[in-house]
């Protein structure tokens, strides 16, 4: 047998080195069997350590899972554009068939006129229900202040956050989103004549402060 292997091809001395290295790796043979345990356990930590250092291993999965945190690799804050910075052109038309305007000098009134360039208003959203009423052509906010008056203001103040809801018959109401009139809310209204009504006096279920927003 062993002259056989000697005399052989290349390729029989190769199988036979394979067939006995595999013999010594299974545990056949008494010499093999007092050089596994010197050899298996450094080739087992070689082998670990090479696994953990290739890209994408199983070691380093916990490192490379993104942080649910608040900071830059968080998670995505939401943009809502749609409530925060959306101008809205709009006509307020009343309850008492009059539109909405703010005249040159901040004053405001009802006019029957639905071509007065100053009944055009831009509505811009500035928290949730939350919006802020500008005349487009005079520049003023629409504003109310604490003892209830409604007004023009050339700056933005907080007179001019107005809380924006549908009623039920499908109209809005404007209420100061900063003051009210023992613990009652104060509206933007118009009487039958046009004027515009103290804030005190208003109701929600009064018609005079309902408005309908109609695109311009």
């Amino acid at each position: 047998m062993i002259r056989w292997a000697a005399g052989g091809s290349k390729a029989a001395s190769a199988s036979s080195c394979s067939r006995a290295g595999f013999g010594a790796r299974s545990g056949s043979g008494t010499g093999s069997s007092t050089l596994l345990p010197s050899l298996s356990l450094p080739l087992l930590v070689a082998l670990a350590f090479f696994s953990c250092s290739l890209p994408g291993a199983a070691c380093h999965l916990h490192r490379d899972r993104p942080r649910l945190t608040g900071g830059p690799q968080g998670r995505h804050v939401r943009s809502y554009n749609h409530l925060q910075g959306d101008i809205r052109r709009r006509k307020l038309f009343s309850f008492q068939k009059f539109f909405l305007r703010i005249d040159i000098n901040g004053k405001v009134n009802g006019t029957k006129s639905k071509d007065d360039p100053l009944s055009i208003l831009e509505i811009t959203s500035v928290d949730v229900g939350v919006v802020a009423i500008k005349g487009l052509n005079s520049n003023y906010y629409l504003a109310i202040s604490k003892k209830g008056e409604l007004y023009g203001a050339r700056e933005f103040g907080v007179d001019c956050t107005l809380k924006e809801r549908i009623e039920e018959n499908g109209y809005n109401t404007y209420a100061s989103a900063e003051w009210r009139n023992k613990k009652r809310q104060m509206f933007v209204g118009l009487n039958v004549h046009g004027k515009p009504l103290r804030g005190k006096k208003t109701r929600r279920k009064n018609t005079a402060t309902h408005f309908l927003p109609i695109v311009v």
